[in-house]
């Protein structure tokens, strides 16, 4: 195992909220963006889930690949869709998407155990 992302997804949980008790007004409007962002529309929350991950994983952000995985599991995301977001990410963003998609790869597999 590389990293713990579940740890991850906790520990960073924890800092946000801590981050909002600090500066509120930003961080309840980062929150009202992502809900607005990934509420269901034209496209299911589950597909926007899904192009998160993507982006995640092509800009190499480590919190988002476990928050993004996480949230695409909880919004209904199978395994193999989420394997297919990897292999598009590492299309567009080519050998670093490798390893960031490997890492989005083990916090599925950490991530499915855990609702197992």
């Amino acid at each position: 195992m590389i990293k713990d992302h579940s740890k991850k997804y906790n520990d960073l949980t924890k800092s946000m909220r801590e981050l909002g008790d600090k500066i509120p007004e930003t961080m309840n409007s980062f929150n009202a963006l992502h809900k607005a962002g990934i509420a269901e529309g034209a496209l299911t929350s589950k597909t926007k889930e899904l192009i998160a991950l993507g982006i995640a994983i092509t800009v190499r952000c480590d919190g988002c690949i476990a928050f993004h995985v996480h949230d695409a599991l909880k919004a209904g995301a199978s395994s193999q869709e989420i394997l297919e977001t990897i292999g598009v990410a590492v299309l567009m963003g080519g050998g670093p998407a490798v390893v960031y998609g490997s890492e989005a790869m083990e916090a599925l597999e950490q991530f499915a155990v855990l609702e197992d």
